[in-house]
């Protein structure tokens, strides 16, 4: 009897055990989740500035706003004086000496809007990161293996914000047009590294271990398709710095050339500098990366999968096709000013997706 009741009792103490382990699984899960949406509310705010960088960039306004002023920038001109003030500044330099010398006021607000709103965005994501960070540091919801790397992201965010101007400064001069384009692809760069840093530190968060698929051969393929998107994300960042589709609005030939016939007494140095050269390498990149991807699809449809695999492979096939299709309009749209634009941003996006989604797998695909 009394052994029965000492059985009894320890099946009692096993249960209630169980039940608190399984209820502080739960709490730790739900407050990782919660941070979790915040790193994809972060995400989708990046990728939204990124598309407001493509905009400034496309309607010529990235040199309209000539001062940085991180937290009193956030006002722009509140009554005519300051809008005078602002556009005689806008006056000094040689974009708008050479290129827009016949804009007027109401041109110059139209520049201004797209750089101020680009910049203001920018502060917006920084209170979406300050805010919730002390919220979820003061409720203790991170957990402690969780902050260094948010201090990273931190870091990361304030990085991007020098960089911008770095590069807004080089086109603030008597001499250039536009910014320099090195410069613009090192600021659309690490725009796009502190996108995937987010992504990847949510999917830590999100995903559940028994989601990862492991097998050594597609993993490996898969890194170096990241790597070689990598490359071409940089080229599209020279083509649009050097504008390089309107040297050659032409398709499927590059001005009725293969390979353009300037290429053959141009130094290596041309495949950076030089428009038709970075124009060659782009769109071929791109010809390349779709058949490349084309067989990782069929390599990855072959794995036995968990559903987060299964839901994620068909992407980067289908974004590739349809990023060749927007590559080649925005090639033949380029001497659009509204075409391009529009083309321009949907192509853009699409690169931004297609690069998100080959995080996304190699985040989910683990070598033996």
């Amino acid at each position: 009897m009394q052994s029965s009741k000492k059985n009894s009792s320890k099946y009692i103490q096993h249960h209630i055990a169980q039940y608190l382990c399984r209820m502080a699984i739960q709490e730790a899960n739900k407050k990782s989740n919660a941070v979790a949406i915040w790193l994809l509310i972060g995400v989708g705010m990046i990728i939204v500035q990124v598309l407001l960088g493509g905009i400034t960039r496309l309607t010529g306004s990235g040199l309209s706003i000539t001062e940085w002023k991180p937290i009193l920038g956030a006002i722009p001109p509140l009554n005519e004086a300051d809008w005078m003030k602002a556009f005689d500044q806008y006056k000094t330099i040689g974009q708008y000496k050479h290129l827009n010398f016949e804009f007027t006021l109401s041109d110059f607000k139209f520049i201004y809007f797209w750089e101020w709103f680009h910049r203001e965005w920018a502060r917006l994501i920084a209170v979406v990161f300050m805010l919730p960070f002390i919220y979820f540091l003061v409720t203790k919801k991170f957990k402690k293996e969780m902050v260094n790397p948010l201090i990273i992201l931190f870091l990361l965010g304030i990085a991007q914000g020098l960089i911008g101007w770095i590069m807004v400064k080089s086109g603030l001069n008597a001499e250039n047009l536009y910014v320099n384009h090195i410069r613009l692809s090192i600021h659309f760069m690490s725009a796009l590294g502190l996108l995937c840093y987010t992504l990847w530190f949510a999917m830590l968060l999100l995903v559940p271990k028994d989601q990862h698929v492991v097998n050594s051969s597609v993993k490996k393929f898969t890194l170096w398709l990241l790597m070689l998107l990598l490359v071409q994300l940089v080229f599209g960042a020279f083509m649009a710095g050097l504008k390089a589709a309107q040297f050659a609005a032409t398709w499927p030939l590059i001005n009725g050339e293969f390979l353009p016939s300037s290429l053959a007494k141009d130094t290596l140095s041309s495949f950076t500098h030089d428009p038709l050269a970075v124009h060659f390498v782009h769109r071929n990149l791109g010809y390349l990366l779709a058949l490349f991807i084309l067989f990782w699809y069929y390599k990855a449809r072959q794995l036995d999968a968990g559903r987060y695999f299964n839901a994620l492979r068909r992407l980067p096939l289908l974004l590739v096709l349809v990023q060749v299709l927007l590559g080649i309009l925005t090639v033949l749209y380029a001497n659009n000013s509204t075409g391009l634009l529009w083309l321009g941003v949907a192509h853009q996006f699409t690169g931004m997706m297609l690069l998100l989604s080959f995080v996304g797998v190699t985040y989910l695909l683990k070598r033996k």
